[in-house]
């Protein structure tokens, strides 16, 4: 089974940046695809991007042009760079991987990211 587990959250400043990092157990060449989902309080888990096995990217409009998902195959890695934060941007942000042969999507524990005024 495989795990994700993810890091770089915390406490940032408006404009600030972060880069959340989400390592997985096994190469995420066996993944469809990998992405990051963020939920906020009171509110429901979202889309923020994903990435393919072919490198493919997708964005929610809230974030492009201000996040960038990327990869790097060897270390079995995918990350969120966030710049320009906003205090909205405010959510515990999980990582999502989709397996290529059962389909069966796997979720981190999540990382806490809080942007200040």
């Amino acid at each position: 089974q495989v795990q994700l587990v993810e890091s770089g959250g915390g406490l940032v400043q408006a404009g600030g940046s972060l880069r959340l990092s989400c390592v997985a157990s096994r190469s995420i060449f066996t993944f469809n695809a990998m992405g990051w989902y963020r939920q906020a309080p009171g509110k429901q888990r979202e889309l923020v991007a994903t990435i393919t096995s072919g490198g493919n990217t997708n964005y929610a409009d809230s974030v492009k042009g201000r996040f960038t998902v990327s990869r790097d195959t060897a270390k079995n890695t995918a990350y969120l760079q966030m710049n320009s934060l906003k205090p909205e941007d405010t959510a515990v942000y999980y990582c999502n991987a989709v397996g290529r042969v059962t389909g069966i999507q796997t979720w981190g524990q999540g990382t806490q990211v809080t942007v200040s005024p």
